[in-house]
C-alpha cells in the first residue's frame, strides 16, 4: 500500500487510502503510523469501508469510525462515511471523531442504483459533508447517465457509475460536472474501473471539456480492442480534441439513445452489430450497403446515422500488397460482417472467393451474393487454395489456445487472420510451422482504422503513429 501510494503521488496529488484493504486493525494502525511520520502534500481520503457497505473491514462501526479519526491525524484531509454507518452512529460521536476534516459522504450500490437516487443525494446532504459520492452498478449506458445527472449544476458531487457498461461515463464523469473520477493504482476496488494511467494518458480525463469530440467502438465484447490505443494516438498526434472510447454494447437501442447526451460525432462497429446497424441508419454509403454490413458510422446534423464499410479498404491494403488478387482462388472462414466485406473485397478485385461457415445456409447466401461457392468444411482438406481468410472470432484473445482450422486443413499459400489481438494466432502459428506465409491482422485493423479516422475528420491519418500505438499496446 505504501508502494502504491508513492506511485499514486508521481502522477496525482488526490490519493484515496482504502484501510479496509489492509488485513488487520494493527496493520491500519501500523501504516497510518507511518503515514504521520512522512507528511505528504497531498489531498488524502481515507476510507475505511465496513462489509455490510461493500467494503473489506470486519471491525465494529466504532472502531471504524476510531481509524478514520486517526487517518485526520495522520494528515488526510478528507474521510469517506458511508451510508451505512452514518445511519446507526450517533452525530455526536462522528462530529467528536470527524470534525477535523471535510466529510464525503457516500453510498455504494453494488448490484443496481435505486429507482430514486435524488432521494439517496436528499439523505447525504441531510448528514451536512462537504460533498457528498454516489456510486452504483449500471447495467447500461442509460443507467449510468442517469448516474451522471446527479452532478449537474453541483460541484460537491462525485458521481460514479460501476460497471463495464458504463466504462464510457466513467471516463466522461469529470466532464459531465463530477468533482472526481476514480482510477486504481494497481488492485480495482469496484467494477468497471479504468486504470489511472490510462485514464490519464490513453482517454486524457482531466483535459476533456464540452468542446471535446467523442467517438468510439461498440461491440460486445469490447474489452480486447486496441481500437481506442490506436484512434487516441491519432487524433493526440495531429492535436484534436477528441477522444475515443470503448462502448460494451448488449442493445443497439441503448447506445443509439446516448448518442445525442454524450455528443457522438461518430463510432466503429465490432462484432456483432455490423450487420444489425443497418436498420438503424438514417444513410448508407451505396458500397456498404451491397456489402450488408456496416463497421463505421458519421454523426450528421439534427443526429442523423451515416454508414460506411471500411473493412474492404483493409482487406485490399493487406492482400493486394501480397498476392495477386485476379484469378485466385480465396477460402473465406466465416459468413458474418467481417467475411462479408472480405468476400465482396476479393470478389471485386477478380479473385474466385470460397465460404465456409459453422452455418451452411449463411455460407451459401453469401457465396450467392458474390457468385462464389459454398464449400463444407469436411471437403477443405481434399482442395487447395491460393489463400485461406479467417473472418471469425476463434482463437481472438483471450481464447488464443483455438483455431478455426487444423494444420492438415490448411493446403494453401498463404494464410491471413483478420484477428488482430494475439498478433501471432494459434491459426497463423499452424500455417508458419507447414511453411505457409502468413499475414497477421494487424496490418488490416491498421489500415481500415486509417479510412475510419479520415471518414470522421477529413484529414489524412497519421498511420505512423497508429501503427506505434497498437504495436506497443500488442507488446505490453
Amino acid at each position: 500500500m505504501t508502494a502504491d501510494l508513492a506511485k499514486a503521488l508521481r502522477r496525482t496529488h488526490i490519493v484515496e487510502l482504502r484501510l479496509d484493504y489492509l488485513s488487520s486493525d494493527v496493520e491500519i494502525a501500523k501504516f497510518l503510523k507511518n503515514l504521520a511520520q512522512s507528511p505528504l502534500r497531498a489531498s488524502l481520503i481515507a476510507t475505511c469501508r465496513r462489509r455490510a457497505a461493500g467494503g473489506f473491514y470486519r471491525g465494529s462501526p466504532a472502531r471504524q469510525l476510531l481509524h478514520l479519526a486517526t487517518a485526520i491525524r495522520a494528515g488526510c484531509c478528507w474521510v469517506d462515511l458511508d451510508i451505512e454507518t452514518a445511519r446507526i452512529a450517533p452525530p455526536e460521536l462522528v462530529q467528536v471523531l470527524l470534525g477535523g476534516a471535510n466529510v464525503l459522504a457516500s453510498a455504494h450500490f453494488f448490484r443496481a442504483a435505486p429507482r430514486s437516487l435524488s432521494r439517496v443525494a436528499a439523505e447525504l446532504d441531510r448528514l451536512k459533508p462537504a460533498a457528498i459520492k454516489i456510486a452504483a452498478q449500471c447495467p447500461s449506458l442509460a443507467e449510468s447517465l442517469r448516474v451522471l445527472r446527479l452532478a449537474k449544476g453541483r460541484r460537491d458531487m462525485v458521481a460514479i457509475p460501476m460497471g463495464e457498461e458504463a466504462l464510457p461515463a466513467r471516463v466522461l464523469s469529470l466532464r459531465e460536472g463530477s468533482a472526481l473520477a476514480y482510477a486504481p493504482v494497481a488492485t480495482a476496488t469496484a467494477p468497471g474501473q479504468v486504470s489511472l494511467d490510462a485514464l490519464q494518458d490513453l482517454y486524457r480525463a482531466d483535459r476533456l471539456t464540452r468542446k471535446t469530440s467523442v467517438y468510439g467502438v461498440i461491440g460486445n465484447p469490447i474489452a480486447h480492442s486496441l481500437s481506442p490505443q490506436m484512434q487516441n494516438a491519432a487524433f493526440h498526434a495531429r492535436r484534436i480534441d477528441a477522444v475515443y472510447l470503448p462502448f460494451l454494447v448488449h442493445d443497439l437501442r441503448d447506445f443509439l439513445a446516448c448518442i445525442k447526451p454524450l455528443g457522438i460525432a461518430g463510432f466503429s462497429i465490432t462484432i456483432p452489430h455490423k450487420q444489425a446497424i443497418l436498420r438503424r441508419l438514417d444513410g448508407c454509403d451505396a458500397l456498404a450497403r451491397a456489402i450488408g454490413a456496416v463497421n463505421t458510422v458519421v454523426v450528421r446534423g439534427g443526429g442523423k446515422l451515416y454508414g460506411y464499410n471500411t473493412d474492404y479498404v483493409g482487406v485490399l491494403t493487406v492482400l493486394s500488397q501480397r498476392m495477386p488478387l485476379r484469378g485466385s482462388r480465396v477460402l473465406i472462414l466465416g459468413a458474418g460482417g467481417a467475411a462479408r466485406a472480405v468476400a465482396f473485397a476479393l470478389a471485386e478485385s477478380g479473385a474466385s472467393v470460397c465460404v465456409t461457415s459453422r452455418r451452411p445456409a449463411r455460407a451459401k447466401a453469401l457465396a450467392r451474393a458474390v457468385e462464389g461457392e459454398a464449400i463444407e468444411r469436411r471437403k477443405i482438406r481434399r482442395q487447395f487454395f491460393d489463400a485461406i481468410v479467417n473472418a471469425t472470432p476463434v482463437g481472438m484473445h483471450p481464447r488464443d489456445d483455438a483455431s478455426p482450422l487444423e494444420a492438415a486443413e490448411l493446403n494453401c499459400r498463404l494464410v491471413f487472420d483478420t484477428i488482430y489481438r494475439p498478433h501471432q494466432t494459434k491459426l497463423l502459428r499452424l500455417a508458419a510451422r507447414r511453411g505457409i506465409e502468413t499475414v497477421s491482422g494487424v496490418e488490416m485493423f491498421i489500415a481500415q482504422g486509417a479510412a475510419q479516422w479520415e471518414i470522421w475528420t477529413g484529414e489524412r491519418a497519421p498511420l505512423a503513429a497508429m501503427r506505434r500505438a497498437v504495436l506497443d499496446a500488442l507488446s505490453s
